[in-house]
């Protein structure tokens, strides 16, 4: 979603995959008549060859050189800059592949993505998934990732530079007053024009729907006749949206940390809000226990109000970090969510907010940088660009104008005192997107697919638990495996159970029971 987004495994010992949140949507997009589902959930052309303009596309010999740490090559792939006039100008795309180690016979090719929108697959491949995946799929699959048109290596979505970002992530997203809410209306308006300027050939053309037709050039270019897959995050809606283009050539997917697809964007929020609080809960539940917790030692409600008043104290005096940037109330909350998304942060997040609460702010400002994927040097990656830009596209805005915002803080304040104000101001980002939403909330059917199996972590703060039995349910071939722990997603996070059933079912193609529960 908008000003909060994907976290992938690090020295911080942060999640492997995320969602963004603030202005995050989860509706599908139309941007072109042949991309469109029809009633039902049989996209266009699921089940015809490609149309003569299409075809060179799908046809295409990609050239792979040696790329990475052994064993990985790497391509380019063309694909249509806009699909409804595939005879004009054309994207390139970065892909990756690690092939099949053996033993046993190759099963095809497994796509990879870990989540955003604006996360990098290829990077993701090849620093977790190519070499971290359990060995049997590894053993009988080619690992594959492409990155999302927008995204890193593929015809990146770009918006302001170093020091742009670094101001544009310290403005305070909670306004006390005109003042501070009018520096975050022309910090949104800012952001957004940069966009246009920059990229504003592209722009239009990032949705999901555009991403997962890109998926399906990708499958055919590899020679595979289904699609199989691992989704998490955000990478859920873009598999569940290619099951709904093209249900015949859904192969084996697991969505991971689903999003529910039916939800306005306001709503995902509103979820998303409610999600942080339960892990928030969860940690501070767990804080309380130790003598070296910065928030008390009495009750999690305790440490949340602790915590926002740390938070009150940040807005009115930033926090000196021993750098030329200082801890700021936007970059403190920041740094706090940025640790719920994995248990294993959990130590790490007590040491910075101790420091912080003594005047020293380098713990929480790491682990907001880590967050935002800035660089030592003062560099961003593009994640947030590409992150605003796809969700921008597809769905409405979550809020038209800041009297909307005003209105809702209530509602986002009950569902979390410490949270509330921020999520609900972050959601306002695509009120001034340059580009209008193609995409609409609705739900995703996907008629005619194979087993399609969802996963949901019970006190995911990015995905809450309740989006992965909504997809489940909308699905007509959804199967739901629950986790029952805390943390973003939950394959390869320490789980047998749900490691077992996931491998079971992309080696040998048996889903688990549906509803079946792990620890």
């Amino acid at each position: 979603m908008d000003r909060r987004r994907l976290l992938r495994s690090s020295a911080l010992a942060l999640a492997a995959t995320g969602l963004l949140l603030s202005g995050c949507t989860g509706g599908g997009s139309s941007s072109s008549a042949s991309a469109t589902p029809s009633k039902g959930g049989s996209g266009q052309g699921a089940r015809s060859a490609p149309t003569a303009e299409l075809k060179p596309y799908y046809t295409q010999k990609p050239s792979w050189r040696k790329c990475g740490t052994s064993g990985f090559e790497c391509a380019t792939l063309k694909a249509p800059l806009d699909y409804a006039k595939p005879g004009g100008d054309s994207v390139e795309l970065a892909v990756a592949r690690k092939k099949a180690t053996g033993p046993g016979s190759r099963l095809g090719s497994l796509h990879v993505n870990p989540g955003g929108p604006g996360g990098s697959a290829v990077d993701f491949l090849q620093s977790y998934a190519g070499i971290g995946y359990p060995a049997p799929v590894r053993a009988r699959y080619d690992m594959v990732a492409m990155d999302p048109r927008g995204v890193a290596r593929s015809e990146p979505v770009e918006c302001l530079d170093g020091k742009g970002m670094d101001a544009y992530t310290r403005v305070d997203q909670t306004p006390d007053d005109q003042r501070d809410e009018a520096e975050l209306l022309a910090a949104l308006k800012d952001f957004a024009a940069g966009c246009e300027k920059k990229s504003g050939t592209v722009l239009p053309h990032v949705s999901t729907v555009n991403a997962a037709r890109d998926m399906d050039v990708f499958r055919a270019v590899l020679g595979d006749a289904k699609l199989s897959y691992v989704g998490a995050s955000y990478g859920t809606f873009l598999g569940a949206t290619y099951a709904e283009l093209f249900p015949a050539r859904t192969g084996r997917l697991v969505l991971d940390g689903a999003m529910d697809p039916s939800l306005s964007a306001r709503q995902l929020n509103r979820d998303q809000t409610e999600g942080f609080q339960t892990a928030f809960r969860a940690f501070a539940t767990d804080c309380v226990k130790r003598k070296d917790c910065p928030l008390g030692r009495t009750s999690a409600e305790d440490a949340g109000s602790r915590l926002k008043a740390f938070f009150t104290r940040v807005d009115g005096k930033p926090v000196a970090t021993g750098q030329s940037r200082e801890l700021t109330e936007s970059l403190a909350t920041t740094g706090v969510l940025a640790a719920m998304y994995d248990e294993a942060a959990w130590p790490q997040l007590r040491v910075a907010l101790t420091d912080a609460m003594a005047g020293r702010g380098a713990g929480l400002l790491t682990l907001a940088d880590a967050y935002y994927e800035r660089e030592t040097d003062g560099t961003y990656s593009n994640l947030m660009f590409a992150n605003a830009a796809v969700n921008c596209l597809d769905a409405p805005p979550a809020f038209p104008d800041e009297r909307e915002v005003r209105a809702a803080l209530p509602d986002f304040e009950e569902v979390s005192p410490a949270f509330g104000r921020n999520f609900a101001w972050a959601a306002l980002n695509c009120a001034y997107w340059p580009t209008p939403a193609t995409g609409t909330p609705h739900r995703i059917e996907a008629k005619g697919a194979a087993p399609i199996l969802v996963v949901g972590t019970t006190r995911d703060p990015a995905t809450p638990y309740k989006w992965s039995r909504s997809l489940a349910s909308q699905l007509s071939s959804g199967r739901l495996l629950t986790y029952d722990g805390d943390g973003h997603t939950a394959y390869g996070r320490g789980s047998d159970c749900i490691d077992t059933a996931i491998n079971t079912y992309l080696i040998e193609g048996t889903p688990p029971q549906d509803g079946k529960r792990c620890r």
